[in-house]
């Protein structure tokens, strides 16, 4: 029985991985290194790693390395700022899960970056809460986001459904004990998704996915 739903924010609910491999290759094209597609992937989607470990890899200072990294986060910020998309469908799919189940949000995003994000998304009506690195020890693929989630809905893991669109968003679900629903984007498509029970390519589809998992556990 499937008793609460867990959703990751940054691309499954709003369109905003891109914009933080933006900045992040931009701030650290500045240093001479070069961030592509396939490294961010690795890194920070897979991995769950900063890609500014390549810069401490290269033999930057540290103190540089921050600097440059504080820099960056500005820099997301403002492109946050300018504007963010709510992935086609995700308004619809919320609106016909709202009072089915309770639902949180489980993030890796700071609290400011998620905060400005959703200044006009109208999305947070939809969640009991959110959690963001302030609320937990370890970041995903870690467990510890979606257990701390779990225990602040008083659910018990087996009965969440985790929502993500990464791999190290997928084993961090797993290694907390839930199923994971994968709804993948752009930079992450070509991930292995083979421990979760569903990979959906658009929101159109999550309800029915999440309705055919629940008829599984019954």
């Amino acid at each position: 029985m499937i008793a609460a739903l867990l959703w990751d924010n940054d691309g499954v609910l709003v369109d905003t991985e891109a914009l933080y491999f933006q900045a992040t290759r931009e701030l650290l094209g500045e240093a001479g290194l070069e961030l592509n597609r396939e490294l961010y992937r690795e890194i920070s989607l897979r991995q769950g790693r900063s890609c500014f470990d390549l810069a401490l890899d290269a033999g930057l200072d540290p103190e540089r390395v921050e600097r440059l990294r504080l820099r960056r986060n500005d820099r997301y910020t403002d492109l946050l700022a300018a504007g963010v998309t709510v992935r086609p469908g995700i308004r619809d799919c919320l609106d016909a899960l709202h009072g089915r189940f309770p639902m949180a949000i489980v993030t890796s995003s700071r609290l400011d970056h998620f905060e400005v994000a959703h200044s006009r998304t109208g999305l947070l009506r939809y969640f009991e809460f959110t959690l963001t690195p302030a609320d937990y020890r370890r970041h995903k693929p870690h467990p510890d986001p979606y257990r701390t989630a779990a225990e602040r809905l008083g659910v018990a893991p087996g009965r969440c459904l985790a929502i993500e669109d990464t791999e190290r968003g997928l084993h961090s679900a797993v290694a907390a004990g839930m199923r994971c629903l994968v709804f993948p984007h752009e930079l992450t498509r070509d991930g292995d998704f083979s421990a979760a029970p569903r990979v959906v390519h658009s929101a159109g589809e999550i309800v029915s996915a999440i309705d055919e998992l629940a008829a599984e556990a019954r």
